[in-house]
């Protein structure tokens, strides 16, 4: 049988990187085995989901490229796939736990349940639920009914050991003597999220669950209630969690973790998705670079490493270099062009068509992480009188003498046939050579005339990229600032 899995996000925050990698693995682990991926949206919670959330989580999934069978937007023989429009197969479940002997109403008040709960940990004991009202004699009990006292539905866990199979973990045993009667539908009539997610498994016939290992003390109250309710037990594993470079829990305070943000960044989908499948799972060997294809044909459940993760900034970013690398000059180009134009950058004069931004990217892609790189690194190209850095100046452009170098290297940029590369090369090595100076005390000057800074792709190619007329106008520039430091 082919696996059917699910992401089951819940939309109270956008999709962060944790979920982004337990999305990952069961959508290549259902296309590994030709299988089905859905998503569900976990909407249990009213006063912190919202539709907003919901739209990025979708917005997330789709940049990521992973695709679902079934879900929101797609539909799908088990609709609804919003898990608040699903409350009444929920609470037909409840009711079936309920004549079954395996669940029972509880009228205890939130209040003497907190109070309860606060002694506990006054003698510094872990508290669970006495079942009082399983004991509850029937005429207690028909009388909370008579006065119509607010009841919550609370199943009964059974004795002894409760275990499951995980693909990462191996065996878990829990106790049932550990386990209290947990609720399954509050006071208000509202399931709770252990009810609603097997209830919901159930219907939607998933077969597999991936989920985050912040689960696993959840899985015995997930197993009981799936035998309960006479389904078979799904096969589970826990993907243990992502941490931050100090190996804590990864959170806000390590900076982005939205997919969107990550995004916005100017991060590849691709790269993203090849770094976020190694973070915990490896394929053997030590392949880093993989397509998606690549990912698919090898992901196993059996791979992934049951110790935490460490989300490495600098490693996704030589990864997202990696991919930058091997786009072609048009695809780099679609991709490029809208961040320049988001920064007022593209499109630029008359003078700058594609073929002339395909060469600029060619010459900045080197040394580009993110696409935002491209940004500062174009705009001195892109911008008539780019702004000069001041370490630069005092550094380069201080002084008659340095006002003489550009002046006598604007000369020669008028007179030189052809302009291209090797002649303006030989130009500033040979000018070097009559002033007696080394080719690096010219080259410095020049540069930051160009570019207002001391660092910039190739300097023979940037003069050529910015022109003959362009680059007069620049060490003429640099020159007349050149003699106001003197």
């Amino acid at each position: 049988m082919a696996p059917r899995v699910r992401f089951a996000p819940s939309p109270t925050g956008y999709l962060h990187v944790g979920g982004a990698r337990t999305a990952l693995f069961n959508w290549l682990y259902a296309r590994r085995h030709g299988g089905a991926f859905i998503l569900r949206i976990e909407d249990t919670d009213p006063e912190r989901s919202s539709t907003e959330m919901v739209t990025g989580i979708l917005e997330g999934l789709r940049w990521l490229g992973l695709t679902w069978d079934e879900g929101p937007e797609v539909g799908g023989l088990h609709e609804p796939y919003y898990q608040s429009q699903r409350f009444g197969r929920h609470r037909e479940a409840a009711a079936r736990l309920l004549a079954q002997g395996d669940a029972y109403y509880c009228y205890c008040s939130p209040e003497r349940l907190q109070r309860e709960r606060a002694q506990a940990d006054a003698r510094g004991e872990a508290w669970m639920y006495d079942r009082t009202c399983l004991h509850l004699a029937a005429d207690a009990r028909a009388a909370h009914e008579a006065a119509q006292t607010p009841r919550a539905i609370r199943f009964k866990v059974r004795p002894g050991q409760t275990a499951f199979e995980d693909a990462v973990h191996g065996r878990i045993e829990f106790d049932g003597s550990n386990i209290e009667d947990f609720v399954i539908v509050r006071s208000d009539g509202h399931p709770i999220y252990h009810l609603s997610v097997v209830v919901d498994d159930i219907d939607m016939e998933i077969t597999d669950v991936v989920r985050g290992d912040d689960h696993i003390s959840n899985t015995p109250k997930h197993v009981l209630l799936f035998e309960a309710l006479g389904a078979a037990v799904p096969r589970f594993a826990h993907v243990p969690l992502i941490l931050g470079a100090d190996k804590k829990r990864l959170s806000k305070r390590h900076g982005a973790t939205s997919v969107l943000e990550y995004a916005r960044a100017g991060y590849l989908p691709a790269a993203m998705r090849n770094f976020l499948a190694l973070l915990g799972w490896s394929p053997g060997g030590d392949r880093e670079i993989m397509t998606l294809e690549e990912l698919t044909a090898t992901f196993a459940l059996e791979g992934i490493s049951g110790g935490n993760a460490v989300f490495d900034t600098a490693k996704l970013d030589w990864m997202n270099g990696q991919y930058i690398a091997t786009l072609s000059r048009e695809g780099l180009r679609t991709i490029v062009s809208p961040v320049l134009a988001e920064a007022g950058l593209w499109p630029g004069s008359s003078e700058h068509s594609d073929a002339w931004l395909d060469r600029l990217l060619e010459l900045l892609r080197p040394r580009a992480k993110r696409l935002g790189d491209f940004v500062d690194q174009a705009r001195p190209f892109l911008l008539e009188a780019p702004e000069f850095d001041e370490d630069a100046v005092a550094k380069h452009l201080s002084g008659k003498t340095a006002a003489g170098y550009l002046d006598a290297m604007g000369q020669l940029l008028g007179t030189l046939e052809p302009f291209d590369e090797g002649t303006v090369e030989a130009a500033v090595r040979g000018l070097a050579e009559r002033l007696a100076i080394k080719a690096g005390a010219l080259m410095h000057p020049i540069r930051v005339a160009l570019v207002g800074r001391t660092t910039s792709p190739g300097l023979f190619e940037s003069l050529v990229l910015i022109g003959r007329s362009q680059s007069i106008t620049r060490l003429a520039r640099g020159a007349a600032l050149a003699r106001t430091r003197g």
